[in-house]
């Protein structure tokens, strides 16, 4: 007996330790992705400027798979037990996360689609609204990925191929022309020729290639696993750009494609007929379907400042590896700048400054801004932020620099200026051949079906527990006799655990044990298993636990004894019940804390709404405001202890007075009106009551949250019994499997 509690004392001190240090963990992850979260939403990063994951909480499990097959790793993160967007700006729209979701809680689509003017209105084939015949595929439709580009390219051919089934040919016009020939615009033009239409592609550029002929050099291309019709599935997920401008070429020639290169697209006309008429700088094409297979950013945006059309200037930069030995100046704060400025830095003699107006670059990929530090860090190149551009001169640049005492008149010396501000989206040329950007047109998106598995995993598990309570009460008058008086009944060698269904019911429990575990491994990144959907691998995971347990309750003649078998049946009903928990009752405390979470933003943003408008005294004001309440609530929703929450919340709120006390006299002083200063501590106490309701259901949650530990422990022993039962089983007979 004394053995026995000296170990249970150390394995319950030692599990103790252990969840402890793993809840600092967990909330010193937390507090740093909340702060990023708020950094994100003073910088007016934290919302998307296109693709933008939206998360549903009622779904979410906090498995982290989107976060970890998120590309980008500031876009996602999880706070209390939940997946919450941190810096949205920073998503590619790649839909990795909403693809691999289990519950099917997540999906990327277009940041405040039905508000927006700068996204055309399309129909469910990409056609445009109100003007029947033109279809658009490609960034232009605010889907920048190569794999969707090309998805949307096929889909308009297939739909222009449909709208003109039946009708007779037309010598005098192309079945379907397609202005552009990047993505989009290829795998158009190749499902056309695929479905027998006489197509013709034009594109500015003598070759085929779009957005990504302009990629600088080397530049890696992300693709994906994408299959292009004609083709079929690319090899590889990643090309360079020479070799998918290479794969491309060879493909549009092998084909014979129909293409007009060095062929501005000028406008559209329609003819009485209805005919369509693409204009060009050099002529016209008639068509009765057209694909707009544009790029979105158009023509270079221009500074408007002196100098800029002098030869040494351009809008973009293709082979920085020809560039040596030169004094080079790179404006712009994205990533085609900073890209630029970081391919130039590594050349040679190089000496590369790069401007930028803001004070960070907040959309720049994560990995572009730690190269970016880094080569600040070596001197590779200098980085001036807050700095405009004058004037641009033979040889040198006036820039104005921003700095704390006012602005500051600057020369750098350049023999190559490069303007990398991104470009003018061609909307008003989208607009004049009758596409639509009304957002009082656009149909509403519909609601993602299937919900989240959960219902249809407990529908399958319904069905399975009542069909073996039937046959359970079929056979009564076997298993409700003792053991001893089993073995003269007729049903003994049909239904004991080691031959007939009882051995075959224990086969398939373990079968379905099996099936169940590899849901682990297809819910890892780093997984080859990547057979069907995360949510139909969750639906089957649900149920086949229980499915596995029914199935050994039947092999144990239900009646399972203090055998190793039994011993692996009771871990096995131990691991449903903790499995249980984690997946339905636990939902939803996670769920609530992030409630408390959202409440906090509202009230950090009213904060910093009541002083937007107001004078720089009243900014300044309100900027310190800010800083006390995110300090207050830092010390008491991530540094504090439970205790001291506790305290808090039964009144002793020092800090909450002293902060209080600080922000009246410094309104005061400041002369800030009485009724902002009222308003501002008003703000300050729901924050702090939030924050700690926040904190009480993280405590809460990691209480819980000590269940899945549990399951995983209680997984592993599980497994190792039912091991050692087959083991025995095969090695000592039948004994051991009429022991279960």
């Amino acid at each position: 007996m004394s053995w026995t509690l000296l170990f249970g004392v150390v394995l319950a001190l030692g599990f103790s330790l252990l969840v402890r240090q793993q809840r600092r963990v967990d909330l010193g992850r937390m507090r740093a992705a909340v702060r990023e979260r708020d950094d994100a939403a003073l910088q007016g990063t934290r919302a998307a400027r296109l693709s933008h994951p939206v998360i549903d909480l009622s779904r979410c499990l906090g498995c982290a798979t989107c976060v970890a097959v998120c590309p980008e790793k500031d876009v996602l993160e999880i706070v209390h037990g939940q997946a919450v967007v941190v810096r949205g700006s920073a998503c590619q729209g790649v839909s990795a996360c909403e693809r691999e979701c289990p519950t099917g809680a997540i999906k990327v689509t277009i940041a405040n689609l039905e508000q927006r003017d700068d996204v055309p209105v399309l129909g469910e084939e990409l056609e445009a609204i109100g003007a029947p015949g033109v279809f658009l595929a490609g960034e232009v439709t605010a889907h920048a990925l190569i794999r969707r580009a090309i998805e949307q390219g096929t889909r308009a051919a297939r739909a222009a191929s449909d709208r003109i089934a039946g009708r007779p040919a037309r010598a005098d016009a192309h079945d379907l022309v397609v202005v552009g020939a990047g993505p989009a615009g290829l795998a158009a033009a190749l499902e056309a020729k695929r479905l027998g239409l006489r197509t013709l592609v034009i594109d500015q550029e003598a070759v085929v290639g779009g957005t990504v002929a302009k990629y600088p050099r080397r530049k890696l291309v992300l693709t994906e696993p994408v299959d292009l019709p004609l083709h079929g599935r690319l090899g590889r997920t990643e090309y360079s750009r020479e070799e998918l401008m290479e794969l491309w070429n060879q493909i549009a020639a092998r084909e014979t494609l129909f293409f007009a290169g060095g062929e501005t697209f000028t406008s559209l006309e329609r003819e009485a007929d209805g005919t369509l008429l693409v204009r060009t700088e050099t002529g016209a094409f008639r068509a009765r379907n057209v694909c707009l297979a544009l790029g979105r950013r158009g023509s270079p945006r221009k500074l408007g400042v002196p100098g800029e059309d002098l030869p040494h200037v351009a809008s973009s930069l293709i082979d920085a590896a020809s560039i040596r030995g030169r004094r080079i100046l790179v404006v712009g704060g994205g990533d085609s700048a900073v890209e630029a400025a970081l391919g130039l830095a590594g050349q040679p003699g190089n000496q590369v400054v790069l401007s930028y107006r803001g004070e960070d670059f907040p959309r720049v990929r994560r990995r572009n801004r730690e190269r970016l530090e880094a080569a600040c860090a070596t001197r590779q190149l200098r980085v001036l932020t807050r700095s405009h551009v004058r004037a641009i001169r033979p040889g040198r640049t006036e820039l104005e620099v921003e700095t704390d005492g006012g602005p500051e008149a600057r020369q750098v010396p350049a023999d190559e200026v490069f303007v990398l501000i991104g470009g003018v989206p061609p909307f008003e040329l989208l607009a004049r051949a009758g596409v639509s950007f009304d957002p009082r047109l656009r149909v509403a998106a519909a609601s993602p079906e299937g919900g989240s598995g959960r219902a249809w995993g407990l529908t399958l598990g319904f069905g399975v527990s009542l069909a073996v309570l039937l046959f359970a009460l079929w056979h009564l008058d076997y298993y409700a006799l003792s053991r001893t008086d089993r073995p003269a009944h007729a049903k003994h060698t049909l239904l004991r655990p080691g031959m007939g269904l009882g051995l075959a019911f224990g086969i398939a429990s373990a079968v379905m044990i099996a099936f169940n575990l590899l849901y682990l491994f297809r819910r890892s990144p780093s997984s080859r298993l990547r057979i069907g959907t995360l949510k139909t691998w969750m639906t089957a995971h649900v149920t086949t636990g229980i499915l596995a347990l029914l199935l050994a309750a039947l092999h144990a003649a239900m009646a399972p004894r203090d055998t190793v078998g039994g011993h692996a049946f009771w871990s096995l009903a131990v691991l449903f019940g903790t499995g249980a928990i984690g997946r339905f009752f636990y939902a939803w405390v996670p769920h609530a804390a992030n409630g408390r979470e959202l409440e906090l933003d509202e009230v950090k943003s009213e904060i910093q709404e009541s002083f937007a408008e107001g004078d720089a005294v009243e900014q300044d004001f309100g900027a310190r405001a800010r800083r006390e309440v995110r300090e207050l609530i830092d010390r008491r929703q991530w540094r504090a202890g439970f205790s001291g929450r506790v305290l808090s919340l039964l009144g002793v709120q020092f800090d909450l007075a002293k902060v209080l006390r600080r922000l009246r006299a410094e309104g005061v002083r400041s002369g800030i009106g009485e009724e902002k200063v009222r308003r501002v501590l008003a703000l300050a106490r729901r924050a702090h009551r939030t924050a700690l309701s926040a904190a009480h259901y993280e405590d809460l949650r990691g209480i819980l949250g000590s269940w899945r530990y549990l399951h995983r422990w209680v997984a592993a022993l599980m497994v190792l019994l039912v091991l050692l039962h087959v083991v025995s089983a095969l090695v000592y007979g039948e004994f051991f499997f009429d022991g279960a």
